[in-house]
Order: structure tokens, then C-alpha cells, then sequence
């Protein structure tokens, strides 16, 4: 403990006494990091939840000043000891991945420098960076004439997008925008931000506003919902088709019936938003912009693009062809955390027209006046960090060059786990992905077997009820196998994969437990995929035979 004086603390708000002095404590944090990616343990520390609860139980906030030195050391054993390493190559379960060691000097340079870029009295040069950065992204998105971005890079009456904490708050301010702008101001209707929901349906005469986007769609999206007032009982998600795109005849018929209860009279259905994804979180695919442009244009609604996981390989010439449609969306989400390898977190979202943000535009006599140059005039958010200094000094030192031979990787790593899974005899590949997300599942060869017999038997007989009860009760099974390999993989923690449930593979509609890799991680090669796909042969190898041989053979 050391003696609260003032002068003590003073002392904590500058910079040391000396460089030596700012050096030393840079050096032992230097340590603790370096520490924590040299450690050879596992992915995840030993320690159990309901201990390292414990460790956090302290009902009073600390009285007495500590040392930095002390702190640091709790930091060390408490913390850093018991963090995940998601950027060790054999972490495959997530998006968060590793990052180039330069972030770590970036971050240091964020909270030295301490910008709040709501304002430009907090943010002079760090607001101009940004809106840099908005203008290179929205640039690569949406590809206008030269001329239009020298007019409004640095253009503070116009917000050509924002920077924002990350994809969900991205979608948020494109779907405020999306339903601010349906229910406009007019006549002597002050506008739905104004008046509010109830009388923005009643002037309108509208009984019920929408959200369309497919069964893909993150879930995100249900919480905007929520927050807009237009509540998650009206998305409808749509189905998807094999590739685990959005179905446009599913689409075009959801928008026959929507033209059918809006001849009844009794007021109108408004679709505020149609949401293509380029990227699904869980597959890794694409949906076909174009068509969904056209289909957004028959809905007369706005047209939204998640590409938070996707967006970025269109810093590469020869991927563009990927998304075919996205320049005509009229916004789009793109995440820095993602697949521009910056730490977490930090989203964007790009609008076609340099003037919908106007939707969102808002005041304050203190602080965002209406004539300021203030990014915080066009923002959900406040107060926010100077984040996207990492992101414009990574597109600095990598270029598209550099970021061309990370995805080029990433591709192969795909490509060799799928090879890995669809050659050996006890895994089935339940997904076709296009960017770098592979779902797969443990299934005995024998299992296998007998589930392409009843596969040919229900192609050969659809209404078959025999082999549609047969098919569900060994997939319910299989279900609990690939749950029960999940966790034994978890609490192996030599890897680490990832979950979820798709209603979309070969036994639709019967949801299937797939297992999701991810691999966009650089220091993940070929021979590590085959190490963890034959852990995951061992261990689901031996729960087949010690609890579900058995279950199995009798159905």
C-alpha cells in the first residue's frame, strides 16, 4: 500500500519522472503479454468457472492505493492467467483471431492519447483520420466517381458513414436510418423521431412494420427490433436455400402476400428493410446482392448489407466478384475486428447516399452545435475512442498486397479442412462455405452408411413416414453425440472449435449440430488442422463406442 498524497497521485496523471522510468513499466507489461503467448498450457487456463468466480467476489471497492507494480502482478494471476488465447493456431471456433504485435503499441498510443472523436475540440487530427478511413471504405463498397469523395472526404455537412464499436451497432444505425426515412416528416407530421411509433403508424395508416432477412441473419438483428419499437415478432427471415442463401423465390413470395393484405383496406404493411448478408456468421456465405437490390426496389424499401464478416475481402480485386450487388445497397456494415485483423472492437457503416445520415442528425448547444465539423453530429454513440487508428495504420503497413496473400491463406486453410473432412471415414461436411466458416459433424462410417441409404429411400419415396422417423431419431442421436464430442474437445483444450444448429444441410428441415471452424488465423497451417481433426476422430471415436454404439445400433 502506499500513503494517499496528492502528490503521490499527481504523479500518476503525467508522464514519469524520466523516459527510464516510462520505459521500465512499458518493459513489465511487455512481459506479462509476452508471458501469456509463450505459455504452453492450454487454450483456456484450468481453473473452473465457479472458482474464478471466487476470485471475483470482492463486494467492496478497494480504499487504500496499491503500487502499479502490485496491481500489475494481480493483473498477471488473476486475469491474464485465465485469459482465452484466441489467437493461438489451434483456436479455430470463433472469428476473433490473432492480430498483428503492432496493435499492441497502437492501443497504447489510443489511450495515451485519449481522443473522444464525438467532438473536434477532443479529437482534432484523430477526426480527420477517421473520416479518411470512412471515405477509403466506403470507396471500396461503393466505388463513385473520384470527384465524389474529393468533395466530401473531409466534408463536415455530409457523413459518408461511422465508425462505430462494432457490427451491432453498425446494423442499429443503418435500421434507424431505414425507418426513420419510411416514416418521413410530412404535412404536419413532424416525423416518426418526433412523434414517436403510434403516430407515425396512424398517420401513416400502417398496421405493421417489417424487418425481412433470411434464417441467417445475426442476431442482431433481433435486438434492434426490439430497441427501434418495431419488435422482433415482426422479422420475418426467410428460408435459405443449400448454399445458406437467402431464397428469392421465398422472397418474391413473401412479397405477393405482403401485395395481397395491402389491397384488404385495413391498413398498410410496411417493410422498413430488406438485409442481405455477405458473410453468414455460421456458413460463411454470400446472398445474391443484385437480385436482392431488385427485390428491395419491388418492396420499395431501403436495402441493408451485413458484410461485418465479409466486407473485407473486397480490398482484394479478384474476390469482388464475390459480391456483385453490394455498390448498389444503400448501406452496409463492415467490421475492422474481423477479417482486417484489428483487436477488438471496432465496426463501420458505409451509406450510399452521402446524406442519409441526415435521418440521424442530431444537436446539442454544449457539445455537436449545429454548425461544428463534429463527427458526434451524425452518431449513436457519444463518446468514442480514436479505434480507427488501428484499422487505417494496418491498410498502411499490409496494403492490399499484403492483405491479398492473408486471404489467399485463409483459403487454403479452408480448403485443406475440408479436404481433411470429406476424406476421412467418421466425418460428414454439412456446409459448401465461401468465406473461410466450415461446418462438419462426427458420424461413425457405419452411421454414415445407413444414413445415405434413408437419404436415397426418402429421395426415392418423400412421403415415406417410416424413413422420416428413422432419419430424425438417428440425427437426434447423432445431435447428442456431436454436443457431448463438443465438450469433451472443450475440456481436452489442446483446440478449440465452435457450435451451432442448421436447418439447412441435406436433412432439411430437421436441425442438425454441426460443428464451426473458422480459418482466417495466419499461424494455423495444413498439419494443424489434421491434428485437430484427428483429436476430434479420437475423442468422438471413443463416446460413440462408450455411450452411443449401442443407441445407435438399435434404431
Amino acid at each position: 500500500m502506499i500513503k494517499t498524497n496528492i502528490e503521490q497521485l499527481r504523479k500518476l496523471f503525467i508522464m514519469p519522472d524520466s523516459p527510464d522510468k516510462f520505459i521500465e513499466f512499458g518493459h513489465e507489461l511487455l512481459k506479462l503479454i509476452h508471458h501469456f503467448f509463450q505459455d504452453k498450457g492450454g487454450i483456456h487456463s484450468e481453473i473452473s468457472l465457479p472458482e474464478l468466480s471466487k476470485i471475483f467476489s470482492n463486494i467492496d471497492i478497494p480504499k487504500k492505493p496499491q503500487l502499479l507494480k502490485d496491481t500489475l502482478r494481480e493483473v498477471k494471476d488473476k486475469i491474464i492467467d485465465h485469459s482465452v488465447k484466441v489467437g493461438n493456431p489451434y483456436y479455430i471456433g470463433h472469428m476473433t483471431s490473432a492480430i498483428p504485435y503492432f496493435m499492441i503499441l497502437l492501443e497504447m498510443i489510443i489511450a495515451a492519447l485519449n481522443q473522444n472523436q464525438v467532438k473536434i475540440e477532443t479529437a482534432k487530427a484523430s477526426s480527420f483520420v477517421e473520416r479518411e478511413l470512412i471515405s477509403w471504405i466506403h470507396r471500396l463498397i461503393f466505388n463513385r466517381s473520384p470527384q465524389f469523395y474529393k468533395k466530401h472526404i473531409q466534408n463536415h455537412r455530409v457523413a459518408l458513414g461511422n465508425v462505430t464499436i462494432d457490427g451491432t451497432i453498425s446494423n442499429l444505425t443503418a435500421l434507424l436510418v431505414a425507418r426513420n426515412r419510411a416514416f418521413p416528416p410530412h404535412g404536419r407530421f413532424p416525423g416518426i423521431r418526433k412523434a414517436g411509433i403510434a403516430e407515425a403508424f396512424r398517420y401513416y395508416k400502417c398496421k405493421k412494420a417489417l424487418i425481412i432477412t433470411s434464417a441467417r441473419g445475426h442476431y442482431s438483428i433481433d435486438k434492434i427490433a426490439r430497441i427501434i419499437g418495431i419488435g422482433e415478432q415482426n422479422i420475418i427471415k426467410a428460408p435459405v436455400d443449400s448454399m445458406n442463401r437467402i431464397s428469392i423465390p421465398a422472397l418474391r413470395q413473401i412479397h405477393t402476400q405482403i401485395q395481397e393484405e395491402n389491397k384488404k383496406g385495413d391498413g398498410t404493411i410496411s417493410v422498413i428493410a430488406l438485409i442481405g448478408i455477405a458473410g453468414t456468421t455460421e456458413t460463411g456465405n454470400i446472398d445474391n446482392l443484385a437480385e436482392l437490390r431488385s427485390i428491395a426496389d419491388d418492396f420499395n424499401t431501403f436495402f441493408h448489407v451485413d458484410a461485418a464478416w465479409g466486407g473485407s475481402l473486397l480490398l482484394v480485386d479478384q474476390y469482388r466478384y464475390l459480391f456483385r450487388g453490394i455498390e448498389s445497397a444503400d448501406s452496409v456494415t463492415f467490421d475492422a475486428h474481423k477479417l482486417l485483423y484489428s483487436p477488438l472492437s471496432m465496426g463501420m457503416i458505409l451509406f450510399r447516399d452521402e446524406k442519409s445520415l441526415n435521418h440521424l442528425k442530431h444537436t446539442s448547444n454544449y457539445v455537436i452545435r449545429p454548425d461544428s465539423v463534429d463527427q458526434g453530429r451524425f452518431t449513436i454513440e457519444g463518446s468514442r475512442p480514436f479505434a480507427c487508428l488501428k484499422p487505417w495504420t494496418t491498410l498502411k503497413i499490409l496494403g492490399t498486397d499484403g492483405f491479398k496473400l492473408l486471404f489467399e491463406n485463409a483459403f487454403d486453410l479452408t480448403a485443406s479442412l475440408r479436404g481433411l473432412i470429406e476424406r476421412h471415414c467418421n466425418f460428414e461436411a454439412l456446409n459448401q462455405p465461401e468465406l473461410f466458416i466450415f461446418n462438419y459433424r462426427f458420424v461413425p462410417k457405419k452411421i454414415q452408411e445407413r444414413l445415405n441409404h434413408l437419404m436415397i429411400e426418402r429421395e426415392d419415396d418423400p412421403s415415406n413416414e417410416v424413413t422420416k422417423k428413422l432419419l430424425h431419431k438417428i440425427n437426434t442421436t447423432l445431435n447428442k453425440l456431436n454436443i457431448e464430442l463438443h465438450r469433451a474437445i472443450r475440456q481436452e483444450d489442446n483446440s478449440f472449435i465452435s457450435r451451432t444448429m442448421l436447418e439447412s444441410t441435406r436433412y432439411a428441415p430437421q436441425r442438425i449440430v454441426v460443428l464451426r471452424a473458422i480459418t482466417v488465423n495466419p499461424l494455423t497451417t495444413p498439419d494443424i488442422l489434421k491434428e485437430i481433426i484427428d483429436e476430434h476422430d479420437r475423442l468422438g471415436t471413443k463416446i460413440f463406442k462408450n455411450e452411443f454404439k449401442g443407441k445407435l445400433e438399435k434404431i
